[in-house]
């Protein structure tokens, strides 16, 4: 089974993971990278008009995400990070599942938060795409061990 790690990092604490996970799984690392980078400002959740805020009012909203030439064809596992934003997944990572075929792949998501765990963001996820074939998730701090994440994956 060849998996891959496919990572929102906004700040830089989920792309931390993705690496220790990469490192640890031998798996090839993905970042799903907006078109218009996050500032500090944009990431302000206590203030309403900030971007990430409405971005989150809007269940529409699918942020743009660059392209890369990368095909997913070639893995049948994906690991999906992402920070946890107001509870759930960032739009950007509907933007993601969205926008490439993973039908038939077995899906983990692992999110980085200091408080939310990653339960509601899986049941959400799973609720909005049935059709595709999620697994476990799995709130990751950077600091478990390599059985710990072996555990988790089995």
């Amino acid at each position: 089974m060849k998996t891959l790690i496919s990572y929102f990092s906004a700040t830089g604490v989920t792309r931390k993971v993705a690496e220790y996970l990469s490192e640890i799984l031998s798996a090839d690392l993905y970042e799903i990278e907006p078109v218009e980078k996050y500032t500090q400002a944009d990431l302000d959740w206590m203030d309403e008009d900030s971007r990430s805020s409405l971005e989150m009012k809007d269940q529409s909203a699918r942020p743009a995400i660059r392209e890369k030439d990368f095909s997913l064809e070639a893995y049948d596992h994906i690991i999906i990070g992402f920070p946890v934003w107001w509870y759930t997944a960032p739009m950007i990572i509907r933007t993601f599942i969205e926008e490439n075929h993973l039908e038939g792949k077995k899906l983990d998501v692992f999110v980085t938060s200091g408080s939310s765990g990653v339960e509601k963001c899986l049941e959400d996820l799973k609720k909005e795409y049935p059709n595709l074939n999620w697994n476990k998730g799995k709130r990751l701090t950077g600091s478990e061990s390599e059985d710990e994440i072996r555990s988790w994956l089995s």
